[in-house]
């Protein structure tokens, strides 16, 4: 009986030992809440102009998700989704002035100012800044899609945006987004390509990009089909890497969870 107890009582040791090893390779995140990345402007550009930050601890060159909120542009805030959670990337959940109160060129602008932040400030944390990857949901992939393609926006903060290591918007407009069209007066169902629609700016030297949809079928008014024409066009104009992922069965709300596990083998695969 005795040995048969001590028996058990080493087979405990081992296991607390090993679960003590385990732990002591588990990996510590850290959070950081409403860090501004403007220092002037306006009361509204201070208040909305903030990101909050979630990093893997102690770990060298680690790749950087700069992640934009939907919402229309007029609505919507920061928060870290909780599928890029513990997955060894950092992520930058993002705060942008939104319309009315302010016009679709702050928004652009404000997207573009904290992708600045993300490549001068990212070192700071450990971070590789040739592993910044850019990324948003419905206006966030809008705006994903216009600072990465456009390059003036972010030339305006000494960023060159083919220094990104990828754009993946998730069913972001590839025409000129809702809400501006409506303020011109248009109907949501009449499409236009000016200086705001990401496919004005297709060009075959862009970063790599990674295009999501929800079910044609299911998506919001068009937006499989706008997005398939950025990618059709891209490839015309001879761009290499851009994909384009259509996610049958689920709809404009509900492709973002599987959207992430693409933008997560994405960053296996390549960064």
């Amino acid at each position: 009986m005795m040995k048969k107890w001590m028996g058990a009582i080493r087979m405990f040791l081992l296991l607390f030992a090993l679960c003590g090893t385990a732990s002591a390779f588990a990996q510590n995140y850290v959070q950081k809440l409403d860090i501004p990345y403007r220092n002037a402007g306006n009361e509204y550009a201070l208040e909305r102009c903030k990101l909050d930050f979630y990093y893997p601890e102690g770990v060298k060159d680690f790749v950087t998700v700069v992640w934009f909120h939907g919402g229309g542009l007029t609505g919507g805030s920061k928060s870290i989704p909780n599928e890029l959670k513990e997955s060894k990337v950092a992520v930058l959940a993002i705060n942008y002035r939104l319309l009315p109160k302010a016009t679709l060129s702050d928004c652009i602008d404000d997207a573009a100012a904290a992708v600045a932040w993300a490549f001068e400030h990212i070192a700071e944390y450990g971070g590789d800044a040739r592993k910044i990857v850019v990324a948003g949901h419905s206006a966030g992939g809008y705006l994903t899609n216009m600072i990465g393609l456009d390059k003036k926006w972010l030339n305006k903060y000494g960023i060159d945006a083919d220094s990104i290591a990828a754009l993946v918007p998730f069913s972001g407009h590839a025409i000129s987004h809702f809400a501006y069209r409506e303020a011109k007066g248009m109907k949501t169902s009449q499409p236009s390509i000016d200086e705001f629609a990401p496919l004005y700016y297709v060009r075959p030297d862009a970063p790599p990009l990674i295009i999501i949809s929800g079910d044609r079928e299911m998506e919001l008014l068009g937006r499989y089909e706008e997005t398939a024409y950025l990618w059709r066009m891209m490839k015309v104009n001879g761009h290499k890497n851009v994909y384009l992922y259509e996610l049958d069965g689920y709809d404009h709300g509900a492709m973002a969870a599987p959207g992430f596990h693409i933008l997560k083998e994405y960053i296996k695969k390549h960064l």
